[in-house]
């Protein structure tokens, strides 16, 4: 059984149901029945037209519901006559799909959850894995998502920016459970750019290609955090490296530059350097720069904050410290770091330890109370 085809059929082909009339909710439900069966018929004789196979089973299954709700008149001009089995049309509803998934309406979570389902053609029981919610949960949010959608026109503009958002969600949620959130979100993406001629689309793909390609790098074998600076840039994945930088480079080219390229600039900037100590710092802060002009947010400025430090020296990162809100979610580690590197040991210690306290995640709480101790134990020696 070919999963990775049935995951790719899976959005073309609620397209078509969507496309005959079928209500958004209805067609999906046809559709995940129909991905049942072929899991089941397949192995033995797998059709010579898969989509077209699907498409007449998820039909069938969508009309034998309908007819089985009599009562409700608006679906019974839909049932009227069943379409004849036969090569699907060459329409790609693909990228409507997307923007139907990413609709305003939706929660962020509900929209990734509806993405991965519908787009992705992953199961109910896998996303709910990847997320370590009950599947019930998972399940409940994903219908209400559908409903939700259910009444947007399939032909309505959908908004790109929305749409890169959410799959960017997808892609930081990384890895856990049976499900590698990260490169699934590299696989729609890449979706998405044959769907779509859009200078952020490759964008975004560039960036999951150049973080990904650290990803073996990034924890130790005991599950411990590894920083950048400390990562073994000999097992970086220059494969994914290339590819990443020869799609941002084609991307830049359009002169359209967007936050996920900007993003993108600065991520081949690090997997350029060699090694840490000759990381081009000066060119990180320009594309911050560009950054901030574009989204003004307080997570880049912090970023920003470290780039000057490394570019101008810890003093001039603190400086750029000093006027963003204490609140600000990793400012408190930031700060710990610039302290350290300006010789302010004390300081840095305790700093690293209030940030501990705040940490999002447990490693990184760890991560963060080892630097408080390894300092510490610097100060009594």
């Amino acid at each position: 059984m070919n999963e990775a085809l049935l995951r790719s059929l899976t959005p073309s082909v609620l397209g078509v149901l969507v496309r005959r009339g079928a209500d958004f909710a209805a067609a999906e439900d046809a559709v995940q029945d129909a991905l049942v069966e072929a899991v089941r018929v397949w192995p033995g004789e797998r059709p010579r037209d898969p989509k077209g196979w699907l498409v007449t089973v998820a039909w069938r299954r969508f009309l034998d519901a309908t007819r089985a709700e009599a009562a409700r008149r608006r679906r019974e001009d839909l049932v009227h006559e069943e379409p004849t089995p036969g090569p699907v049309p060459a329409v790609d509803d693909t990228l409507q799909l997307y923007f139907l998934c990413a609709h305003p309406s939706l929660t962020p979570s509900s929209a990734v959850a509806l993405t991965l389902r519908a787009v992705g053609g992953l199961t109910t029981r896998q996303i709910a894995r990847a997320y370590l919610v009950p599947e019930a949960t998972m399940a409940q949010r994903i219908s209400r998502a559908k409903r939700t959608v259910s009444g947007v026109p399939f032909d309505q503009p959908g908004d790109v920016a929305t749409v890169l958002r959410v799959l960017y969600l997808v892609f930081n949620e990384g890895y856990s459970g049976d499900v590698d959130l990260a490169a699934e979100a590299i696989r729609i993406t890449r979706r998405l750019a044959v769907a779509i001629d859009h200078p952020e689309v490759a964008g975004l793909l560039a960036l999951m290609l150049l973080h990904h390609a650290r990803r073996a790098t990034r924890t130790a074998p005991d599950g411990s955090l590894v920083p950048l600076a400390e990562q073994d840039r000999d097992r970086w994945d220059k494969g994914a490296i290339a590819e990443g930088v020869g799609i941002l480079q084609g991307a830049l080219a359009r002169d359209r530059l967007g936050e996920f390229q900007a993003q993108a600039a600065i991520a081949a900037l690090h997997a350029d350097a060699p090694t840490a100590g000759e990381t081009d710092w000066v060119q990180i802060v320009e594309w911050y720069d560009e950054l901030v002009g574009l989204t003004d947010s307080p997570v880049v400025r912090l970023n920003r904050a470290v780039a000057v430090g490394e570019a101008d020296g810890p003093r001039a990162g603190l400086n750029e410290l000093a006027s963003l809100s204490d609140t600000l979610p990793r400012r408190t580690a930031v700060a710990a770091y610039l302290h350290e590197r300006d010789g302010d040991l004390p300081k840095a210690a305790r700093l690293y330890a209030e940030a501990a306290h705040k940490a999002p995640t447990l490693a990184e709480r760890d991560h963060l109370t080892r630097q408080a101790a390894r300092i510490n134990a610097d100060l009594r020696n």
